[in-house]
This record gives structure tokens, sequence and C-alpha cells, in this order.
């Protein structure tokens, strides 16, 4: 599965934390996510893509006390089995769960 991943911590805004391999991750992040609305939650298929808007499981703030959100871009065959917010949460919120609790709280964003 490729996956592009961005998010803010607690103190550090919207950044790519996974690019999905790609050099950069912006045109095909705003490729998937265009027309998929602004709802706090989505799960919106663009061909062999889908983006994924989910609000943190664990309800993490940031230090303005908004609602972290993490927002994917997934590629490849795996991308087929995400029909909804729920699949989502269960096929790739474990992927990236560890690595988010090692960085959230960090002061600035990891490189």
């Amino acid at each position: 599965m490729s996956l592009i991943w961005a998010t803010r911590g607690r103190a550090w805004g919207f950044r790519f934390l996974l690019t999905g391999g790609f050099p950069d991750p912006l045109p095909e992040y705003e490729g998937a996510f265009a027309g998929a609305g602004d709802a706090p939650e989505i799960c919106h298929p663009v061909g062999d893509r889908v983006a994924l808007r989910i609000r943190d499981p664990l309800g993490r703030k940031d230090q303005s006390g908004r609602l972290i959100p993490h927002e994917f871009v997934i590629c490849g065959p795996q991308a087929a089995e995400i029909r909804s917010v729920a699949d989502g949460l269960a096929l790739v919120w474990p992927q990236v769960a560890g690595e988010f609790e090692r960085v959230w709280e960090m002061p600035r964003p990891p490189v």
C-alpha cells in the first residue's frame, strides 16, 4: 500500500508525515481530495485511490484546542478495501498510530 499522510501535532501545523513514495505528494493529495468536501470525516474514492479524513481516534487536540485531523491518500490494491471511514480506521490507522504517538507532542514537526 502506498500511503500519503497529512496531519498536525500539538504545536506544529499541517505536514506530510508520509509521502507515499512521491517526491512531492502535494499534487497527489490535492487531486484525491478535490471535490471531497470539508466534512470532518470522509471516505472519497477517486479512480484507484481513496482520500480518507478521520478525526484523531484518541480525541487529541492541538494547543489551540482543535481536534487533530488525519488525512490520507491510499493507493494500490488495498484502496479497494476501503469503502468507509470505519474501513479506513480499521485498515490504515493501525499502520500509523504508533508513529503519531511518538511525534504528536514534539515541539517541531519531524523531518
